[in-house]
């Protein structure tokens, strides 16, 4: 490695380290063992979502040392931190799931508090479940220093009668035992084998979709993210990423100098051609936030219409993070998006070199299994697509990814509910019927509040065969693993006296994804008369705390729920204080 200097007078740890004054700081370090050559070298904040709630995380604290490792061998005086994670795995179906996309902006929150606190010069963050990595992606931009960004990797499949299977197959196997298809025995042997490592969930969920984000929008290191969490190979990534932050350092190129619009229609068209999240609909336009970019929902939604749809990943189509990671990964995928002329090459990554310049380094040709040529794609158009309408003037979305054409329009009289819970003893119960749209309101970022994910529901309804047979739309949220014509983040939510409020049994909806539509077949001035005549938001039981604290804060769904006014109305600076 070699030397390098560092000019401590332009970098925010100087006001811990330098000078007569800083003597008792100084003090506090050598306690912990730092030498003083290791005090007056450059600092790096290296972040981890560690904890022992779920498999997506149990890895991170291993995974910083080879981080710790890459900074050290560079220059640099890592500093190991922690903060929250909310996973969504174990929050689902239940009021935990208020807690997940709360979490996202109270990682970004605290990421930011300990980055400023301690003046640290630069971070490498580690991430493993859902919300954890836009959280670190958030926190990064927002604070605009040198940053790289490393996903802790996805789970092993479980194997089960000679096919891979994963969590989603076990969250649709308790529709299948409600039904009784399934024995108490099936589900026991399906629930011991289907997630056999650590890792994040791996499917093409949201942990996956964010982490192909990260490489896409620059800020992690090219095929980082594909690696399962087991591979040893994670740890060659780790120790590469504190090496390249040093880079960063060197270069004085910051988070935001990678996070451009360019590298954000890039992430989208990675999203959209790989059948990704909706949630990747929510997270970009929060993480365009803390740039002061302007890119909401919309935005992300005409990126999706004309982006084809080319990766053949669960849940709509048939492999995992792993299968990707081996037939080449995120570079290949990238590479064939270029072939189309979809990829923006002058964006800077986190090596410091362009975008072209990394996809010029790709000699992986597409295996025609998990990655399809572009020019012959899956389908045309991209795997997540947006809705708007008299149903949702602000826009909504939904995952078409493994739905034919004939199976993305669909019209019926609603059901309506007025939350998670009543929806799913509904199912459970089997009060439905075929043909109807169910209607799931008052789970929006403020109403909720928290803006649930509705996996256990739409899972059920998969289980029992009637996941084509009815369609679902709600102001909350889904998870990456729904299947299914289910529209999410419809807005104006109910809280805000958006259409969605307004519904009553009956009223017949149509649902076009071909067209884009989300409409009701009522007139305009009768939703006029029923807004007229609305109650008001439904009173919440969160009346103090930090829920309370987010309903207050939250904005729409259509620019990421985000929860402060962002980088256009900063006037501090960070790295130049």
């Amino acid at each position: 490695m070699k030397n390098r200097t560092f000019d401590k007078a332009r970098l925010p740890s100087r006001h811990v380290t330098e000078g007569p004054a800083r003597a008792p700081h100084r003090s506090y370090f050598y306690a912990m063992g730092i030498s003083e050559a290791e005090i007056h070298q450059p600092w790096v904040g290296v972040a981890t979502c560690w904890n022992e709630a779920a498999p997506c995380n149990i890895a991170l604290n291993r995974q910083a040392q080879s981080v710790k490792m890459g900074v050290k061998a560079a220059g640099g005086t890592p500093r190991e931190f922690t903060t929250i994670t909310v996973t969504d795995g174990i929050a689902m179906g239940h009021e935990g799931m208020r807690s997940s996309l709360a979490s996202r902006d109270a990682i970004a929150d605290t990421v930011e508090l300990t980055m400023r606190g301690h003046c640290y010069d630069a971070l490498v963050g580690l991430a493993g479940c859902d919300k954890s990595l836009p959280g670190m992606m958030m926190a990064m931009v927002r604070l605009n220093v040198p940053s790289v960004f490393i996903y802790g990797g996805s789970i092993l499949p479980g194997r089960l009668n000679g096919r891979d299977v994963v969590v989603q197959d076990v969250f649709e196997a308790v529709g299948k035992h409600q039904a009784g298809q399934m024995s108490d025995a099936e589900l026991d042997i399906l629930e011991r084998v289907a997630c056999p490592s650590a890792g994040a969930c791996g499917g093409q969920y949201t942990a996956n979709t964010m982490a192909c984000v990260s490489e896409a929008i620059g800020l992690a290191l090219p095929n980082s993210s594909g690696a399962p969490a087991p591979y040893e190979s994670r740890d060659q990534y780790g120790e590469a990423s504190g090496v390249a932050v040093m880079n960063l350092i060197e270069k004085n190129i910051r988070a935001r100098d990678i996070v451009t619009l360019k590298s954000l229609e890039n992430a989208a068209r990675v999203v959209a051609c790989t059948g990704g999240s909706t949630n990747g609909g929510l997270h970009l336009p929060a993480i365009a936030h803390e740039a002061g970019i302007d890119f909401d929902l919309f935005d992300v939604c005409d990126i999706f219409r004309d982006t084809p749809y080319f990766v053949n990943l669960r849940p709509g189509g048939d492999y995992v993070a792993k299968d990707l990671y081996e037939a080449g990964g995120v570079p290949v995928v990238m590479r064939e998006l270029r072939k189309a002329g979809l990829i923006h090459e002058d964006c800077i990554t986190a090596t410091g070199r362009t975008m072209g310049e990394e996809l010029d380094l790709v000699d992986r040709a597409v295996d025609g299994k998990v990655i399809y040529p572009v020019e012959a794609p899956i389908t045309p158009t991209g795997g997540v697509v947006g809705l708007k309408g008299n149903l949702a003037p602000d826009g909504a979305i939904v995952k078409v990814a493994g739905m034919s054409a004939a199976e993305q329009v669909f019209s019926g009289p609603a059901r309506v509910f007025e939350c998670e819970e009543e929806a799913f003893e509904a199912v459970k119960a089997r009060k439905y019927r075929e043909g109807e749209v169910l209607v799931i309101r008052n789970e929006g970022p403020a109403g909720g509040p928290g803006m649930r994910e509705m996996l256990a529901t739409t899972a059920a309804l998969s289980g029992q065969g009637m996941g084509k047979k009815v369609a679902l739309i709600t102001d909350g949220r889904f998870s990456g693993a729904t299947r299914g014509f289910c529209v999410g983040h419809v807005g104006p939510e109910a809280a805000e006296g958006g259409p969605i409020a307004l519904l009553k049994d009956g009223d017949v909806i149509t649902l076009d994804a071909v067209k884009g539509v989300i409409s009701v077949a009522l007139p305009e001035d009768e939703l006029a008369r029923r807004k007229a005549a609305w109650a008001g938001p439904r009173p919440t039981e969160y009346t103090s705390g930090a829920l309370w604290k987010y309903a207050q804060l939250v904005g729409g769904a259509r620019h990421g729920a985000v929860t402060h006014p962002g980088a256009k109305a900063e006037r501090h600076v960070y790295m130049d204080q």
